[in-house]
């Protein structure tokens, strides 16, 4: 449920205002836009009598019920988009951000020429993996804390920021110095953890489980928003479906989908819908056409001996030619790589 709030309403009004429907055992948010300020209630809100809250306050010009389960990440609470910021990079409203680095941090000398090759093509942001969720146990499963280390020295070494996946909400206090924390495909319905990095205040980039819609998406969202963190970023990496030539299917219809219903930076992992190297140029392209803020790309130096997912990794130079041709296409398209 919302409310719309009349113009020129004095901020202690709006504040008595949130107070009463709280004490009613309801959680508010607040959205001051260009146009409207908008009351959102959290909560069963069944037993309000809409009618009577607008006509018993005067600074209220009126009211909506919100039929999706999601509130705070719906675009008719907040029709403006949000624009996630990670330490000088924004995502949304008109730019594109490019993350990219290795699927496993592996040594320093791994990371390091990475993060500075992926920087000089035009990456905006780093990635790699730390802690690694894996299918089988036996698997290469991350250098963990040196994972975290070595990271944030090729962050100090570049200036990139850093984005890497949290497993349980144990591991917070590891994160402190991590400029996006990343809920992998896994962890989407992770709900302890969910609200934890909700709580927690730092940007959040939120993958699509392998057989999720996209309203179970969203519902993910809803709790990190819900726990007070409003800056989340989405990202479609494909869905589990009956084909088996690819090792997922690229929803490509969920980037304009989650963008008319939610106020959320909407981006995509070609490199997980595929699995394959080949086909993560064309997807990338299509990303773009379809409207994506950003993508993130597994860059490697040495894809044929990388420890994780080296099938679906750019080499270097590969990536290099990506990012030339995905400044021509988006130059032409009126949208802007931002470099940090």
């Amino acid at each position: 449920m919302i409310f719309v709030l009349k113009p020129g309403v004095p901020q202690e009004k709006i504040i008595q205002f949130q107070q009463m429907i709280e004490s009613w055992g309801f959680k508010t948010f607040l959205n001051t836009g260009t146009e409207h300020t908008v009351v959102c209630l959290i909560g069963n809100t069944a037993a309000i009598d809409l009618d009577a809250v607008v006509q018993n306050n005067y600074i209220v010009e009126y009211g909506k019920r919100v039929t999706e389960p999601y509130k705070a990440v719906n675009r008719t609470i907040h029709p403006e988009d949000t624009l996630v910021k990670v330490n000088g990079v924004t995502f949304g409203e008109g730019m594109f951000q490019v993350i990219a680095g290795p699927c496993s941090v592996e040594s320093e000398e791994q990371i390091i020429e990475v993060a500075r090759s992926v920087k000089a093509s035009g990456a905006t942001l780093l990635r790699g993996g730390a802690f690694k969720p894996r299918t089988s146990p036996y698997a290469f499963m991350g250098l963990h804390e040196d994972g975290l280390r070595l990271l944030l020295k090729a962050k100090k070494e570049t200036g990139l920021p850093v984005v890497t996946e949290i497993m349980n909400q144990t591991q917070l206090s590891l994160f402190e110095e991590i400029d996006v924390i990343q809920i992998g495909a896994r962890n989407m319905q992770n709900f302890d953890l969910l609200r934890a990095v909700g709580r927690f205040n730092k940007p959040v980039l939120l993958k699509r489980g392998l057989a999720n819609t996209l309203e179970e998406l969203l519902m993910s969202a809803e709790y990190i928003l819900s726990a007070g963190n409003s800056q989340v970023i989405l990202c479609e990496r494909g869905i589990r479906t009956f084909e088996t030539a690819t090792r997922n299917t690229l929803d490509l219809s969920a980037i304009p989908l989650l963008k008319q219903k939610s106020h959320l930076p909407v981006i995509v992992d070609p490199s997980h819908a595929a699995g394959l190297r080949n086909l993560v140029t064309p997807l990338a392209r299509a990303a773009v056409a379809a409207g994506a803020d950003g993508l993130m790309i597994e860059t490697h130096n040495d894809p044929s001996r990388a420890l994780c997912d080296g099938a679906q990794s750019l080499d270097l130079e590969q990536f290099s030619n990506l990012m030339a041709d995905l400044k021509r296409r988006i130059a032409f398209e009126g949208k802007k790589i931002i470099y940090h």
